[in-house]
This record gives C-alpha cells, sequence and structure tokens, in this order.
C-alpha cells in the first residue's frame, strides 16, 4: 500500500514541470523587469502559503509536537531550497529534462551510504553513477564543442542533491511516530517563512510582490502547485515514505520523469492557451528516450539483487 501511495505521489509531481514552466512563460510576459531568481523565490513563497491555509481547516485540532516541528522545518529547508533551485533551472531546461535529472539523488543516496560505513563503492555503484552522467550529458544535448552542462541542468542537479537530504530526514528514526499531515503542514509554513523575505529582498520593487500573481492564470496555477503537488504530494510523500527503507522510496521516485514525459505532451499547449503564451507540447525525442532511459537503468540496477532493509519507521499497525 505504501509503494501505491508514493507512486501516486509522483504523478502529482509530474504535474508540476510543465505548471512551473508555463507560470514562468507567463510571469516573464507580464513582469519582463522581475529575475529568475525572484520568480523561483516568489513561487515557493506563494505555493506554499497556499498549501498551508488549504490545511488549516483539516488540523484545527492537532497541533504539531517538538519533534513534529523539528522534522517539518528541516524538511522545509531542503525541499524550499531544492525546489527553488528546481524551478530556477526550469526557467532553462525542458520539463520532461528536468524530471530525469532530478532522479540523480537516487544514484546519490547509495554514495551517502557508503560515507556513513567509511567503506569503497561497489562496482554497481560505479557503474550506475556512470550511467547517470552518461544520461545527463545525453539530456542536456552536450557536444564536443560544448563540453559544460547549461545552468538549467546544473541548477537541476544541484535541486536533486539536496533533495537527498529531504528523503534521509524522513527515514530518520528519531521521527518515528510523527503525523504525515501534521508534519507536512509544518513544512509548508516553513517554506513560506523562508522565502518571504528572501523575495522581498530580490524583488525589483515591493509590489512586485501581489504583482507577480496578479492575473487569474497565474492564481491558477500557483492553486493548482498548492493543492495538488503540495498538500497532495508531500502529504502522501510525508505520510507513507517512512514505512519503506530510503534506497527504495528513491527506486519508486524514478516513476515521476514518466509521468512527467506524459503530461508534456498535452498538457503544455493547453496551458499556453489559458497564459495567453506560446508553450508548444514536447515530443518523444531521442535524445529524451536515451538519456531517461540510461538513468532509469541506473536506478533498476542500484535494486537488482538488492536485500531490501527494513525501514526506519515500522509501517504504522
Amino acid at each position: 500500500m505504501p509503494v501505491f501511495f508514493l507512486i501516486l505521489a509522483c504523478a502529482l509531481w509530474g504535474l508540476s514541470f510543465p505548471v512551473i514552466k508555463a507560470l514562468d512563460l507567463e510571469q516573464s510576459a507580464r513582469l519582463p523587469e522581475a529575475s529568475k531568481t525572484f520568480l523561483a523565490c516568489w513561487l515557493q513563497m506563494a505555493r506554499f502559503t497556499f498549501a498551508a491555509l488549504l490545511m488549516a481547516p483539516l488540523l484545527l485540532h492537532q497541533r504539531p509536537n517538538r519533534r513534529e516541528l523539528e522534522q517539518g522545518s528541516w524538511l522545509g529547508l531542503w525541499g524550499g531550497l531544492g525546489m527553488a533551485l528546481q524551478a530556477w533551472g526550469l526557467a532553462y531546461t525542458e520539463a520532461s529534462t528536468s524530471a530525469f535529472l532530478t532522479q540523480a539523488y537516487c544514484v546519490i543516496l547509495p554514495l551517502i551510504a557508503c560515507l556513513r560505513t567509511r567503506s569503497l563503492p561497489t562496482h554497481k555503484i560505479v557503474i550506475a553513477t556512470a550511467l547517470v552522467i552518461m544520461g545527463g550529458t545525453i539530456l542536456s544535448g552536450i557536444t564536443p564543442d560544448k563540453l559544460k552542462l547549461g545552468k538549467g541542468e546544473l541548477a537541476t542537479l544541484a535541486a536533486s542533491f539536496v533533495f537527498t537530504f529531504q528523503i534521509l530526514t524522513l527515514e530518520n528514526p528519531k521521527y518515528e511516530g510523527n503525523r504525515g499531515l501534521v508534519v507536512t503542514f509544518t513544512m509548508c509554513v516553513a517554506i513560506a517563512l523562508i522565502f518571504l523575505p528572501i523575495s522581498a529582498f530580490v524583488a525589483p520593487e515591493p509590489a512586485a510582490l501581489l504583482t507577480a500573481g496578479a492575473s487569474w492564470p497565474a492564481f491558477l496555477m500557483v492553486l493548482m502547485l498548492a493543492l495538488f503537488c503540495s498538500v497532495g504530494a508531500y502529504g502522501l510523500m510525508n505520510s507513507f515514505q517512512p514505512r519503506v527503507a530510503a534506497t527504495e522510496a528513491g527506486l519508486i521516485y524514478t516513476t515521476e520523469p514518466l509521468f512527467t514525459a506524459g503530461f508534456a505532451m498535452f498538457l503544455p499547449m493547453l496551458l499556453g492557451k489559458l497564459t495567453g503564451q506560446l508553450y508548444p507540447n514536447e515530443s518523444l525525442t531521442t535524445s529524451l528516450v536515451a538519456g531517461g532511459a540510461l538513468i532509469l537503468a541506473a536506478n533498476l540496477l542500484m535494486q537488482w539483487k538488492h536485500k531490501p532493509h527494513p525501514p526506519s519507521i515500522a509501517p504504522a499497525p
């Protein structure tokens, strides 16, 4: 049952990539003076403020305890920073490419395990890492005359590294017994509080904090992100990921780019009509299939004949 709900969370996250891309196009057209940094920070502040407001009526009689406040705050820090990097990177790369590159944490997780145990990485880890690098290279369109990752891809890989600590925070046994929805609410409040002053600092002018969302398309897209991709996806993740091991959760999360690729084949044009901006649908290109297949192969390799270890937090009875 936890696996099903984590896959459902991935489907909801997959929706976020084309929506964030469309929102960036709409806001950039209305506010040409606004930097990508401001728009990325503003989105986290607005999205998770909405999410917290949506969740508040459900938690009127459930106050977070000290451990839930602590875990939610750490999740807010790692998740907020990761999503801000991801949103910034989406301004410079395709939605499906971003979704695949985000899955690099599935290889980072076992590497961190090697550091914890002070042991050398196995041949399997080395091969999987090489596959991820090759897949990222293909997805990023690197050529001999351009031997570097684009800033959008680099930002996405940095986001993936940060998301690794978010996954590990959910596996930490000290938070056993925490209530998933309460932790999610705390996380949303933490992200909103973190990015409110940052957004105000990087805003081209104070009024931009309001004008960034002062259109029906922008409001609707932020509401979609808050309801489906924040309350829905993170509520499921924070409730059910502690019931499986981190490495197993990492494998489940590789389904996210598959959902993104599916959404990206029809949703961009619909969002483009909503915003009045040109946002064509994506198609299955050779580089997308090849690069995505290599990254998925790396994650499957990491789980091949791997004896699963019990989760740090046992399933609720």
